[in-house]
């Protein structure tokens, strides 16, 4: 997306369609966690990104400042839950939101967001959101047919090790309260560190979230009550080296994920799809050369094309598209990756 930037380090990207185009957003500064670390986005235009310009930075009223972390986009008008709409021209001209985290760590950080009424192009105040309310921490929220919307999230605390939950922040009055909600807890020896849910749509109703985990696969857990209630969390055989992912429902029904096919190191970084949510086939490796390649944002655009970003070394954020109608799919049960796609 740029050959050049005024920071050093670029992480956690985060992409929506809006009536005007794509638009991307990520955290950059002179490394993860540093006080320089800010906002910085980057709109689709004339087909090539803008320059990167800072959007939001964690300077407090005091003077003191803080690191940005997480950007997400978020766009209601862009389809229910698979963020994508029947038209591009179709689409009204609704508050785009940028929810981001500041704070000295994930630990002890808090929810900000910002709205444009201008695809990007300006930006309101930022504004901290209720005490107990973080906002998506990494992946973008869901709205389902009836208008509910649903911010995936999670907490890390304080402790070492320190201990990790999701949860879900539902709100069915287009945004201005929100209510959280968790799935059960754990018995005691059977617990799973997840954080940063990516949210999926069944044709059926029922919902399901995937994410990081630190048991080397990914988690799931089911919602059958548009996110009131989720089923206590399982892994899937799809591994995890504690690293983020994100996924997507297309609008002909199945659910693509991108992550780290590996439970170790974040390379390579692939694309599986699924018809049920259960069983996984492979579809593409992004890349598979050493370094980190991590912290996927994906949607589906009007045209019916998938649109990835992603971390590239930590340097730059890199921009792929993909026709899923022309993917070939390769089973693999057993949640091995297939040879022929190495």
């Amino acid at each position: 997306m740029f050959e050049t930037a005024p920071f050093a380090s670029a992480h956690a990207s985060t992409l929506v369609e809006t009536r005007d185009g794509l638009v991307a957003a990520w955290f950059g500064g002179t490394r993860e966690g540093a006080d320089d670390v800010g906002i910085w986005l980057s709109r689709r235009a004339e087909n090539k990104w803008t320059p990167p310009v800072e959007v939001a930075n964690g300077v407090q009223p005091d003077g003191a400042r803080y690191p940005c972390w997480n950007p997400v986009l978020f766009d209601p008008s862009a389809g229910s839950g698979s963020s994508r709409a029947a038209s591009r021209d179709e689409m009204p001209d609704p508050t785009l939101s940028l929810f981001y985290k500041v704070g000295p760590s994930p630990q002890r950080w808090w929810g900000m967001v910002r709205t444009s009424r201008d695809h990007g192009r300006t930006w309101s105040d930022a504004r901290r959101l209720p005490d107990g309310i973080l906002g998506p921490i990494k992946n973008k929220p869901v709205r389902l047919s009836d208008g509910t919307m649903i911010s995936p999230s999670s907490t890390e605390s304080p402790d070492r090790p320190s201990t990790w939950r999701i949860h879900f922040e539902r709100s069915a009055d287009a945004g201005r309260t929100w209510t959280a909600m968790a799935p059960p807890a754990f018995d005691e020896g059977r617990e799973i560190h997840a954080i940063q849910p990516s949210i999926l749509i069944h044709s059926d109703g029922r919902l399901q979230a995937v994410g990081r985990t630190r048991s080397r696969r990914i988690f799931e857990t089911w919602s059958s009550d548009r996110g009131k209630t989720w089923t206590p969390m399982t892994l899937t055989v799809l591994p995890n080296p504690n690293s983020g992912i994100d996924a997507v429902t297309l609008g002909d029904g199945r659910h693509l994920i991108v992550y780290n096919h590996t439970t170790e190191g974040r390379s390579p970084l692939n694309v599986a799809l699924s018809r049920d949510g259960a069983t996984w086939e492979a579809a593409l490796v992004l890349e598979r050369e050493p370094g980190e390649y991590s912290y996927p944002a994906v949607i589906q655009s009007a045209d019916g094309l998938v649109h990835i970003t992603y971390t590239w070394k930590r340097q730059r954020i890199k921009h792929v598209v993909i026709d899923p109608a022309k993917l070939t799919l390769v089973p693999m049960p057993d949640g091995a990756w297939p040879p022929a796609l190495r």
